[in-house]
């Protein structure tokens, strides 16, 4: 790819920073910002001093626009996307398993991948202009892996996830702040000193006792998920993907045949 993007990892304090950015494509994530983001997970499972990890986009329109849909292209069958939700599931789950604080700061878009980071994170702030969504049902025709769909509903309730997956609703900052999603909205100007502000009181607060909360949660949460690897593939070998990533990259409405 011409632009492969970067994370960037900066760290001050007890407090690392860490930034998609691509914003010309608002931070969508390629394969190298994945594997970015990964390792910089594990490095700061090792980082002693560091107790607070913010998440944000560059650019101010998107705090991640997905993954990059030009690398689907290449997907030959089912079992490449049963790969690469495997990919995507871990790469979440090593953000998900830090032990220590995560924030994430939503300003435009979140969706798709993007809404999985975020999701995957501890606690998540937003301008008003935010919109978060999987909105796979009007522009893939793909699916979301299991451990995915548990994150959504634990985090938004059940109704509100099927109307995105099923409807493709993008839902409003103010809808996600009301079910609990988003804890706290800030306009533009002063998003960065509520971020500050927040990560400083949640690296004064005991540490061990965030990090095994965090790790009861995430057992709460993945425990016994029923497998699902033939709905991948279903969805990943359908025409109706290969005609969704067709249409997309063509920029042009999908046309849906259900098979």
């Amino acid at each position: 790819m011409s632009d492969a993007g970067q994370v960037r990892l900066s760290i001050e304090g007890p407090v690392a920073s860490i930034v998609f950015d691509r914003p010309a494509a608002r931070n969508a994530m390629t394969w190298t910002m994945y594997e970015q983001l990964a390792a910089i997970c594990d490095r700061l499972g090792n980082e002693p001093g560091v107790r607070v990890a913010c998440l944000r986009g560059a650019g101010g329109e998107a705090f991640v626009a997905g993954t990059d849909i030009a690398q689907f292209k290449s997907f030959a069958d089912g079992q490449a996307g049963v790969a690469y939700e495997q990919r995507i599931d871990e790469g979440m789950a090593r953000l998900e398993a830090l032990p220590i604080a995560t924030v994430a700061v939503i300003e435009g878009w979140a969706v798709g991948g993007g809404l999985a980071i975020a999701t995957a994170c501890d606690i998540r702030i937003a301008t008003p202009a935010a919109r978060l969504g999987v909105p796979i049902a009007r522009t893939l025709g793909n699916c979301l892996s299991m451990a995915n769909l548990a994150r959504l509903v634990a985090a938004f309730g059940r109704p509100r996830v099927q109307r995105m997956l099923i409807g493709a609703e993008v839902l409003t900052a103010q809808e996600a702040l009301a079910c609990g999603y988003l804890a706290q909205l800030a306009d533009a100007a002063a998003i960065d000193q509520v971020a500050t502000r927040l990560c400083e009181q949640l690296a004064s607060l005991a540490p061990v006792t965030q990090a095994v909360s965090k790790e009861g949660l995430r057992r709460l949460m993945l425990q016994s998920l029923p497998h699902a690897q033939d709905l991948i593939l279903r969805s990943y070998g359908s025409e109706d993907f290969r005609e969704g990533v067709r249409a997309f990259s063509e920029k042009r409405k999908p046309v849906w045949r259900g098979r």
